[in-house]
This record gives structure tokens, C-alpha cells and sequence, in this order.
């Protein structure tokens, strides 16, 4: 049997990291409620590992409703009082306070652009960021510019790598390895 040759960041032994490998990350993505999707667990993975928010995930889409981001936009004291005593996810106020925050800011962003989609992949010109050489960064201009217009707009828990994180989750950068079998020449 032929071994399937993945990034090597993927824990082989982790069946729902190499599902979301080899099937979400570097795929890209322009829907608005999948953008939001990953937006928002981004902003919980801050400091913490991927993995802890893939396997919180299904967690996530029921505490945040389904990812509503109209819902989670217009969320009270009360709903924030839940979300706290939800042992299933990261309990961070902070970080929902953000996830409130932020749903506020990206429909805004909706509204002004027409779509999130379009105001995010207007910053690579609609185009996917190739990795060439197998020489990863952390950030890049283009997570800097980002995250800081995102800053600009009130948005929190948006920095530069957690930015470059989220462009490489939904496909703006593809990072695969140039060994990796998800890596289209």
C-alpha cells in the first residue's frame, strides 16, 4: 500500500487533520458563510493549536449558531453568559467579546463591498498566493495589510499571523509543500 505523502504538518496519526488537510485547507474558498466559518474559528485559535479548534469545531457550530453571522452579530449579555459556561469550546471572554465585535465589522465589510469575499480577495487581485519553494512564513504584506486595515476597522484578535493562518485556510495562500500530494504544479 502506497503512503499518501501530505504536508508535514499534518499528524498522520489524526484522522480529522488529515481530512481537513487533504479536503479545506489551500482549497479556496468564496462563499461568505464558509469565509465567516473560518473567520471566526481563527479568532479562537489565537494562541492556541489548530488542532484544539478542529476538534472543538462541531462544538463551535452549536454554541455560535450554525456560524449565523447575523445571529452571532446581534448576540446579549445573556447568550454571552452561555457561550462562558460552554465547557465544549474556548471560553474566553475576550475572544467573545471579539467574535460579537467582529461579525458587527464583517458585515459591514459585507455591505460596502458587496461581499466579504470580494473585499478579501481584492487584496491579492482575486488571485491564489502559490508557494513556490517550500519557504513558509508566518506573515507576509499581504496578512500585514490585511490584518492592519482589519485593525483599522475595529476588528480584534486579527493580527498578521493569525491573518496569514486564515488567508492559507481558505485558500488565498497555498502553502502546500512542493512534496505534498494537494500541490498542483
Amino acid at each position: 500500500m502506497m503512503m499518501v505523502k501530505r504536508c508535514s504538518w499534518v499528524d498522520e496519526k489524526s484522522e480529522i487533520y488529515k481530512n481537513y488537510h487533504d479536503h479545506e485547507w489551500g482549497v479556496p474558498v468564496y462563499d461568505d458563510e464558509k469565509l465567516y466559518e473560518m473567520f471566526l474559528l481563527e479568532t479562537f485559535q489565537a494562541g492556541l493549536s489548530w488542532i484544539t479548534i478542529l476538534k472543538k469545531r462541531e462544538a463551535f457550530r452549536v454554541a455560535f449558531d450554525n456560524f449565523d453571522v447575523i445571529k452571532i452579530a446581534n448576540y446579549d449579555d445573556k447568550k454571552v453568559m452561555e457561550l462562558l459556561a460552554n465547557e465544549k469550546i474556548i471560553r474566553s471572554k475576550r475572544k467573545i467579546g471579539a467574535a460579537i465585535n467582529n461579525a458587527k465589522i464583517f458585515i459591514s465589510i459585507q455591505t460596502e463591498f458587496g461581499s466579504f469575499s470580494d473585499y478579501l480577495w481584492g487584496f491579492s487581485n482575486h488571485q491564489i498566493i502559490k508557494n513556490k519553494d517550500n519557504n513558509f512564513k508566518t506573515t507576509t504584506k499581504l496578512s500585514d495589510d490585511i490584518s492592519m486595515d482589519l485593525k483599522k476597522r475595529g476588528m480584534s484578535f486579527v493580527g498578521s499571523i493569525t491573518i496569514y493562518s486564515y488567508l492559507q485556510a481558505i485558500g488565498i495562500v497555498d502553502d502546500h509543500e512542493l512534496e505534498c500530494f494537494c500541490y498542483k504544479h
